[in-house]
């Protein structure tokens, strides 16, 4: 027997080996902390694991994913650091190694309850790289009796790993989102350069200056713009973005965004039709966030629509969920192009002359719709239009 138990802890330490080599070659940070939750299940033997990231600016810790968790919009939920074992965790730099979580006062089970999953034994340890704190690692609910020392030995040993893994892949998203974001801003900062030097000249006309005026007043809008989303994109990358659920009418905020929008259809000339059914049913979503994405395929389909073209906002529900479709008859995207379509920075060639665009605004789309475990997709022929369909699924639970 005793041959047996030695043989299976040295089992347990190989396949840490193999998952801390996993982690050393993953960047993504959304499949790095997947794999390790699974990770810290996988080696304690517990019915689950989450992650809780600590930020440092904000002083709070962040639910930020869990093996069980099939609600992405749990990511971003705040835990108090005063009453929670994942503060207490973090706090005193220590594992916590309890029995019956029920009775332990520094239990927060708010978590618990959004996942429908009552906490019983618990096993947790700190995420820490060399002298910062980044967060806690947790294991619940052992399968099979009570979390050994064992258990603890291999699970801050995982978590050593993890902290060092993660901050690397943060480093890695920053510095390529940063890369990214400084080329962008290259272009609109030569204009800016160019315009504001020739409006130094005093042989030009008035006409000139007031052209030149105009440019540099496009170019600090667009700057803007690409500033704004930028933030928007490394928020919901990074996981920073909290999510506010609330049911509301889908049917009411699509009339108001094409309300919203109304002054820019008729300034180019379009027409918007509302093909929507009498009433839908609620959908629990964040509203705000929901509204974001609308206005950005209005605003595209506004953007790179034909003279005299028109719009069609459409929705319809169906049996797991809701669906809404923004369609144009703009040039269309041609088969090859769509694949690109919601990466960062991408523009559709041919289309820079339509409209000034951040090509930010498709990525963050997807991001929030993802984000509530739904799908965003497109359809395009050249020459008739595009069409982008959002699906939402009916929220489980709370």
């Amino acid at each position: 027997m005793g041959k047996n138990k030695k043989r299976s802890g040295i089992q347990r330490y190989q396949r840490l080996l193999e998952i801390t080599q996993d982690l050393a070659s993953t960047f993504n940070l959304s499949d790095l902390l997947r794999q390790i939750v699974d990770a810290a299940a996988d080696l304690c033997e517990a019915e689950a694991a989450s992650i809780l990231l600590y930020d440092q600016n904000k002083q709070e810790l962040r639910f930020e994913v869990a093996t069980n968790m099939d609600n992405p919009m749990m990511s971003g939920f705040s835990v108090p650091v005063d009453s929670s074992l994942a503060g207490w965790i973090v706090t005193h730099r220590q594992p916590v190694r309890i029995s019956d979580a029920q009775k332990d006062q520094r239990h927060f089970g708010q978590v618990g309850e959004s996942m429908n999953m009552t906490t019983k034994t618990l096993l947790g340890v700190p995420l820490a790289n060399k002298d910062k704190v980044i967060g806690a690692l947790e294991a619940v609910n052992k399968q099979s009796g009570e979390f050994t020392q064992q258990d603890q030995d291999l699970l801050i040993a995982l978590g050593a790993q993890a902290a060092i893994a993660i901050e690397n892949t943060r480093l890695f998203q920053q510095s390529d989102l940063i890369s990214e974001m400084v080329h962008e801003l290259r272009t609109p900062m030569a204009s800016l350069n160019t315009a504001t030097s020739l409006l130094m000249r005093p042989e030009i006309t008035d006409e000139q200056r007031d052209r030149f005026t105009k440019i540099i007043r496009d170019e600090i809008e667009r700057l803007s713009e690409l500033t704004t989303a930028f933030l928007d994109l490394a928020r919901l990358e990074s996981g920073r973005v909290q999510f506010r659920i609330e049911g509301f009418d889908l049917k009411q905020l699509l009339e108001d965004c094409a309300e919203m929008v109304s002054g820019r259809v008729a300034e180019k000339g379009l027409i918007i039709r509302l093909e929507l059914p009498a009433r839908l049913p609620e959908i629990k979503a964040d509203r705000d966030k929901i509204k974001q994405v609308v206005l950005n395929l209005l605003s595209n389909a506004i953007k790179y629509n034909k003279p005299d073209g028109s719009i069609t906002l459409s929705a319809q529900a169906q049996k797991d969920g809701l669906s809404f479709s923004v369609s144009d008859t703009g040039p269309g995207i041609a088969p090859e192009n769509l694949k690109s379509l919601f990466q960062k920075f991408y523009r559709v060639p041919g289309t820079e002359k339509l409209a000034a665009g951040t090509g930010l605004g498709l990525s963050i789309s997807k991001n929030i719709v993802e984000a509530h475990s739904g799908t965003v997709s497109v359809r395009s022929e050249v020459g008739q239009g595009t069409e982008f369909t959002v699906f939402l699924p009916f929220r489980k639970g709370k």
